[in-house]
């Protein structure tokens, strides 16, 4: 997909009703997701030093923006590409009791991402994560989140819905969980993407579970950093895009790695040298609580509340020359 404009898509709000539209949204949403998973809001950096391990990986091939300082010249600082590994630091520094836990505005610049109607080179997502007990580390805590933040989404659209009755409520009140490897098996012949398009366009509203380690054929569903997820209590929130006909994913999340789980996957990806980075050797010296944690995109939640077919109509950001131009000739205007 690059940037395209659906045949017959209509904006339901103007620009000005999008950007009050989106403050309504996102202080419902933030509301309802602190209420719902005992958070409180923190603020975050929005960027780090290099040699702390701090900053995400992501699929591990992603450059990271990174600059020097006038009073440490060869200090190398990064923008941050998630708050994972922040977050548990900060519930330890702060000290969270168990079942409590923290969210925060996360702000990014992924310099390599290709831009199009999904895709943007700036990041914005609520970033959250609370703290477990061991006992908590299973699949029944990750569909149980899972569960509680699709109730906030549900919550969003129908206050969204009070103030705009255009936007009618289309959301499913069930959450559909299903596995990558049952995913492969149902759908054998497609990619791990045509698989998730299938499903979530017949089920709208989508878990996949179990992201990172190979399936049969010996491909993974979706590449996952080795040291922040642990890749078998894991997943991503995925909702049906009716205006693009597409499943949009609008959380990855999953329970942190402990000590056991990171040493096996740093060993799998061939990333045993990252063990010797602060963070890697707090979880491996047990000295960072065990947490559940994730992002969730704000303006892909604002694309699919609001119904709009770019990203650009719900977030300020640069595009490729020409591109801008283009849409507003076939009726999207970006902000």
């Amino acid at each position: 997909m690059k940037h395209v404009c659906p045949k017959g898509y209509k904006c339901v709000l103007d620009l000005r009703a999008t950007q009050q539209a989106i403050k309504i949204l996102k202080d419902c949403f933030q509301q309802q997701l602190s209420a719902a998973l005992n958070l409180t809001r923190v603020s975050a950096p929005l960027f780090v030093r290099r040699d702390t391990g701090l900053n995400d990986d992501l699929c591990g091939v992603e450059r990271k923006v990174s600059f020097d300082r006038l009073d440490a010249p060869g200090d190398e600082v990064q923008v941050v590409q998630s708050l994972a590994k922040w977050k548990r630091f900060a519930l330890g520094k702060y000290r969270y009791p168990v079942g409590y836990g923290l969210y925060t505005d996360m702000n990014a610049i992924r310099r390599d991402e290709e831009t199009d109607n999904l895709h943007s080179i700036y990041v914005d997502q609520w970033d959250w994560e609370k703290i477990l007990t061991r006992d908590d580390r299973t699949i029944d805590t990750l569909e149980r989140t899972a569960q509680r933040i699709h109730a906030a989404v549900l919550e969003a659209e129908t206050v969204l819905h009070s103030r705009y009755p255009e936007l009618q409520p289309r959301l499913p009140a069930e959450l559909t969980f299903v596995t990558s490897e049952e995913l492969q098996g149902t759908y054998p012949v497609l990619t791990p993407e045509e698989r998730e398009q299938a499903f979530v366009k017949k089920h709208r509203a989508v878990f996949v579970e179990r992201i990172g380690w190979p399936l049969m054929d010996g491909r993974p569903h979706g590449v996952r950093a080795p040291d922040y997820d642990d890749w078998a209590i894991n997943g991503d929130l995925i909702y049906y895009h009716p205006e693009l006909d597409c499943a949009l994913e609008i959380s990855s999340m999953g329970v942190r790695v402990d000590a056991a789980s990171m040493f096996k996957q740093l060993n799998f990806a061939g990333a045993r040298d990252r063990m010797d980075l602060p963070f890697h050797r707090a979880v491996m010296e047990d000295r960072l609580p065990l947490t559940i944690g994730g992002g969730i995109g704000q303006s892909r939640l604002c694309m699919l509340l609001l119904r709009k077919a770019h990203i650009g109509e719900v977030q300020c950001s640069v595009w490729p020359e020409g591109v801008p131009e283009s849409l507003k000739e076939n009726g999207i205007e970006l902000l």
